[in-house]
């Protein structure tokens, strides 16, 4: 397989996990409630989805370089020039992003460095590699709304192994871990956002990816997001069901459940990979839908589909 399979997923996951906006409730309460469960919940995609493209352009960067994993094979990520340093320690590999649009729906601007300490191995189990984020700015053409990630994560290879390698052996594991992502939105707010995730890629008629939370936090397992929202509220979304994205399905997102809990106002669940009528289907022609369900603080639930 072809590292650069991994470019394609990085457009198609962000593209297919942006939430689209809910409808508003005719009430003052019900209305406010409405709109920023869907902010929240398209903040929180918007994010997810670009540390993940982020982290699959690392992963080809890593795969493709000689000094790096033991192979020789040049790297093209689209829109973006790639300069590495393999002499220093920690070596690094920067990625910067020229500001046009690739495949998908977005642009971006601002730079990636990946930094690998001399004498370890990507392909080795428990290699961990840092990724800092400088003024990564990601801009939505359809509305020209954008989110601005700066700050660092550690990714690391748990299972060990190449994706050159996976239909041999099977299953390959990375988690991603952070307690200083920092994300500026559109209106100019900045907030600090934790993340601890594992992405299982498996290999099924092609590349299958599969994401889910690890973090704990008493009884609430699965959380793969926390922080403040935009509005100044504690948030936490989890993984009810893993999200995954398959390459035999044009790498769109199939399936998979998350659940957004913002303070004691709220709580958002959405199920991926529906059919119009809301039930599970496998690879449509056309659209995926998703159904979204949120409870306010009086009990009452709403839900909708969306087509993404």
């Amino acid at each position: 397989m072809k590292a650069r399979i991994l470019l394609t997923v990085s457009a198609a996951l962000l593209f297919t996990i942006v939430f689209h906006s809910c409808k508003k409730e005719s009430s003052s309460a019900n209305t406010d409630f409405t709109t920023e469960a869907s902010v929240q919940s398209d903040d929180q995609s918007r994010f997810s989805g670009e540390v993940d493209a982020a982290n699959n352009d690392a992963n080809a960067a890593l795969e493709t370089y000689t000094n790096l994993t033991g192979r020789n094979e040049s790297i093209q990520i689209c829109n973006a020039t790639v300069v590495v340093d393999s002499a220093s320690n920690p070596r690094t590999i920067t990625i910067t992003y020229n500001g046009t649009g690739c495949v998908g729906n977005t642009t971006r601007t601002g730079s990636i460095v990946i930094s690998i300490p001399q004498g370890t191995h990507w392909r080795d189990a428990g290699a961990a590699i840092t990724v800092t984020y400088n003024a990564l700015k990601i801009t939505r053409i359809s509305d020209n709304k954008s989110i601005t990630i700066n700050g660092s994560h550690t990714l690391t290879n748990v299972t060990g192994g190449l994706m050159i390698n996976l239909p041999v052996l099977g299953t390959i594991k990375h988690s991603i871990t952070s307690n200083n992502m920092s994300v500026t939105f559109d209106n100019g707010t900045q907030r600090t956002w934790q993340v601890a995730k594992e992405r299982t890629f498996t290999y099924a008629n092609g590349l299958v990816i599969s994401t889910r939370g690890t973090h704990t936090d008493g009884a609430v397992t699965g959380i793969a997001e926390w922080g403040t929202t935009r509005n100044g509220r504690a948030f936490t979304t989890r993984t009810a069901e893993p999200l995954v994205v398959r390459q035999d399905c044009l790498f769109r997102l199939t399936s998979g459940k998350v659940v957004h809990t913002v303070g004691t106002a709220f709580t958002a669940t959405t199920t991926f990979g529906l059919d119009a009528q809301g039930n599970p289907v496998s690879c449509p022609v056309g659209s995926y839908y998703m159904k979204v369900e949120w409870t306010g603080p009086n009990g009452t639930t709403h839900t909708a589909l969306y087509p993404y």
